[in-house]
């Protein structure tokens, strides 16, 4: 028969290799996944309204993107490609930081966008392009070639719904698309709502830095959140040139008699618009097109980090529909 002190060491062995194995995880352990591409990426949280009595940054958080296309197989871009060459979305699709799914999404980029290619060599099967003012990579899979289009990404997005509208004609949903969409690529302008209705160019885009409401931009043009809804929706005056800021979210928020009134999420229109205010902070963007509870396509002036968006992204409870009177 083994002494007390044997048999004390014999169970001390047994439950250090118990430890041990369970620590290290053993020959059954589960691998590690973090990083694959069913882990949905999360936004950070979007800075907000401005002005006309909203203080502070949207506190809202955006929510996770929905997932979109982009696991493509290697070498499937096959076309003749050119470098600075438009090329046009066919499904919603990531723009990552790097060439594959374990980078993270910068942003997502709605079907039927133009961006602008700027290497023809695929990499793993992503393309490197640029897409509002933002260089990544997207799969070659949802990119096909604009035959005959060179020259620099404007950020300008889709085309559908805004060709041939006069911008300066009557009201209208398409014209709602077509103003806000010039104002994609400037820069965030907390209090403002101006832009031209050539686009975007390097000495007209503005520049914002700082945290807004305690921010500071530079330049002549730009807008934030509902200063772009109000130039849209051609409240103030009509010109995209002149700077105008009639309303904020606190005015967006609530239905107002004659000019705009609350619709379901479910049943927006191009042209409408997703707006929520709470203890001080909002943010409206005018709804293009897609599910109003998934991951709808909108023009949106984000935030100083951002400036003003053409993106698809999902929104929170908070945020309900409105549209304009005549829409």
């Amino acid at each position: 028969m083994r002494s007390l002190p044997a048999r004390l060491f014999t169970l001390l062995s047994v439950v250090l290799a118990v430890f041990t194995a369970t620590s290290l995880g053993g020959c059954g352990a589960t691998p590690d996944t973090a990083g694959s591409e069913g882990d949905t990426p999360q936004l950070t949280s979007g800075e907000g309204e401005e002005g006309l009595g909203d203080n502070g940054d949207d506190g809202e958080p955006d929510g996770a993107l929905t997932a979109a296309d982009d696991d493509a197989p290697i070498g499937t871009a096959t076309q003749a490609l050119t470098v600075n060459g438009k090329m046009r979305t066919t499904a919603n699709v990531n723009l990552r930081k790097g060439a594959g799914t374990s980078f993270s999404v910068l942003a997502v980029i709605p079907s039927g966008t133009v961006v602008t290619l700027l290497d023809t060599t695929p990499k793993s099967g992503f393309l490197n392009i640029q897409f509002n003012g933002t260089s990544g990579w997207s799969s070659a899979t949802y990119l096909t070639e604009v035959a005959g289009s060179t020259g620099p990404d404007t950020g300008g997005g889709s085309t559908g719904g805004s060709v041939d509208v006069d911008i300066d004609g009557a009201p209208s949903a398409d014209n709602a698309i077509a103003r806000a969409k010039k104002a994609v690529g400037f820069s965030y302008y907390w209090g403002g709502g101006a832009w031209t209705a050539a686009g975007v160019s390097s000495s007209t885009k503005g520049s914002c830095s700082g945290s807004c409401p305690s921010c500071s931009h530079s330049g002549k043009y730009g807008a934030d959140c509902s200063g772009l809804v109000a130039k849209a929706w051609q409240f103030g005056p009509k010109a995209l040139e002149t700077n105008s800021h009639p309303y904020s979210t606190v005015s967006f928020n609530s239905d107002s008699s004659g000019k705009w009134s609350t619709v379901s999420r479910a049943s927006l229109r191009k042209g409408d618009a997703l707006v929520y205010n709470k203890n001080g902070a909002g943010h409206i963007v005018v709804y293009e097109k897609g599910d109003g509870w998934g991951t709808p396509t909108v023009i949106e002036c984000r935030g100083c980090s951002y400036g003003c968006v053409y993106n698809a992204r999902s929104f929170t409870s908070n945020y309900h529909g409105i549209r304009r009177s005549g829409f």
